[in-house]
């Protein structure tokens, strides 16, 4: 059974004097008159530790009364005989007041520093959940549920990192959290656009029965915050200045937050800044050569196509087309590293068979080399499961690697393999050619990097091997933008492996089973 409140404050206080008093009854024969006095002197202090300052002097006075009456010759009576016995009782009589005094002060003072304990743990802790919220309304929610736990009434709230809008309409990225009334949505954009609060105390409209908050930044206010008072509670300056300080860590935080989003729309723009500034630097180097092969075919079939033999025209129109599909095989992946790059892709996904997708690598490869694809050796396993992923992107994947085996290991058997394992779908070109050297497998996926420029000792590093090297770096971007990865992995004896790994994910169940056709 659980005693009401104001029993539950009382009760010590009553047990205490009751106790107090049975005992002066008993030991009244007994001891003098003076030892008397600190037992009520004891009781008197002892109950001012549950009971308020005016009470504990009341109650000592009426204490004091009662032990002239009762214990204080002439007993039964109110009159004293001579100055001594008034003396102590007023001595008596001050010193449960003073006691009472500083007991009262020193309570007042442990509930300011358990009071301030609260406030400053409640700092931290909005501070710390603000740190590591990523988005606006889970920020605005957490503050909103540490100003409801100061005052009864919910807090709405207007906030926002952008600019502050020329009339009072929300914009993007900007939000209302609660339900304020005309008037009190007005006063929230008045408070945000001049950065100061109103409301009792604050030197404005302290009229009003709420306080306007505002969300302070270091170098702007970034909303405003809404706290009603109820009409029985007087304004409390320092409950104002915790509720200003929570605001504050909000307008902090949301301060921080778009500058973390600004620095990193600087960083994207920066890197794609790079990326295009690669490209062109890539475009100018690595396509002159294809063009000045295709400029001077072309010019001798214009030109001197009348007086040469078939077999040179022949020769001249295979230079011309192989100098073609290279151009627009570079052209192709730097185009998907440059998109691949970019923030915010979102690729077109659909439930693929994978060996779908090798049968559209394998029609390309043998399109552009149908005599080096004889060499391409397939082991798929079977019962493989559909895989969630833009084909097309996957299918050049598997072309590029397939062409960098074929012109890298000029001799010996290509192997594509493609198995399940481990809940995800292993794709690996494995060649047995001369490998990757120790010095260019660290960088061997950078873009616009390619093995002749890495190892430039080898003999074989011929300006054959045409190229502007983002073939490696477009795969490794296609594999993460799968949520998949590509690496490369020296074989034991001799050659080459790139692996990529993709995860697989269940397919989702068809919402009515086929029934069968007769």
């Amino acid at each position: 059974m659980t005693l009401p409140p104001l029993l539950q404050r009382c009760l010590p206080p009553a047990l205490i004097w009751a106790a107090c008093w049975g005992l002066m009854l008993r030991v009244d024969a007994h001891v003098e008159l003076a030892n008397l006095v600190l037992l009520l002197v004891l009781a008197a202090t002892l109950s001012t530790l549950w009971l308020p300052l005016l009470a504990s002097m009341v109650l000592s006075l009426l204490a004091v009364l009662a032990f002239n009456w009762r214990f204080v010759s002439p007993e039964r009576s109110m009159e004293l005989q001579g100055w001594s016995h008034l003396w102590l009782l007023a001595t008596m009589l001050a010193l449960s007041w003073l006691v009472a005094v500083l007991l009262s002060r020193l309570r007042r003072e442990a509930d300011a520093a358990r009071r301030h304990a609260e406030q400053a743990d409640q700092l931290r802790a909005l501070g710390q959940a603000l740190r590591d919220s990523q988005s606006p309304v889970e920020a605005a929610a957490l503050l909103q549920g540490q100003l409801d736990a100061l005052l009864p009434t919910p807090a709405p709230l207007l906030l926002g990192a952008g600019p502050l809008p020329r009339e009072n309409r929300l914009t993007e990225g900007q939000l209302l959290i609660g339900d304020p009334d005309a008037d009190q949505l007005a006063g929230l954009w008045a408070c945000w656009r001049q950065g100061v609060p109103f409301g009792p105390g604050t030197g404005r409209h302290q009229e009003l029965r709420a306080w306007y908050l505002p969300l302070r930044g270091r170098l702007a206010s970034h909303g405003a915050a809404l706290l009603i008072l109820p009409d029985a509670l007087h304004p409390d300056p320092e409950l104002r200045a915790h509720a200003q300080s929570l605001c504050d860590q909000m307008g902090l935080a949301l301060e921080r937050q778009a500058a973390e989003q600004a620095a990193r729309r600087a960083h994207d723009e920066a890197e794609g800044q790079a990326t295009r500034n690669a490209l062109l630097a890539a475009i100018s180097h690595d396509y002159r050569t294809p063009l000045a092969t295709i400029m001077g075919a072309a010019s001798s079939l214009l030109d001197q196509g009348e007086r040469q033999t078939p077999a040179q025209r022949q020769k001249l129109l295979a230079t011309v087309l192989d100098e073609t599909r290279q151009l627009s095989r570079m052209t192709d992946n730097t185009l998907q590293l440059a998109r691949l790059e970019s923030a915010g892709l979102q690729l077109r996904m659909d439930w693929e068979a994978p060996e779908e997708v090798v049968g559209a690598a394998l029609r390309r490869v043998r399109q552009r080399q149908a005599q080096a694809a004889q060499r391409v050796r397939l082991r798929v396993a079977s019962a493989l499961p559909l895989l969630q992923c833009d084909a097309v992107l996957l299918a050049q994947l598997l072309d590029n690697l397939l062409d960098n085996a074929l012109r890298y290991a000029p001799e010996g058997p290509i192997e594509l393999l493609v198995r399940h394992e481990a809940g995800e779908l292993l794709m690996a070109v494995r060649d047995r050619g001369p490998g990757v050297p120790p010095a260019a497998r660290a960088r061997i996926f950078e873009p616009f990097q390619r093995v002749e420029e890495l190892d430039r000792e080898r003999p074989d590093a011929a300006g054959s091997r045409r190229g502007a090297g983002v073939g490696l770096a477009a795969c490794r971007a296609i594999a993460a933008a799968h949520g998949g990865s590509l690496r490369l992995r020296a074989r034991s004896h001799g050659g080459s492996s790139f692996e990529c790994r993709l995860p697989v994910q269940a397919p989702p169940a068809l919402d009515t089973p086929m029934e069968d056709t007769p």
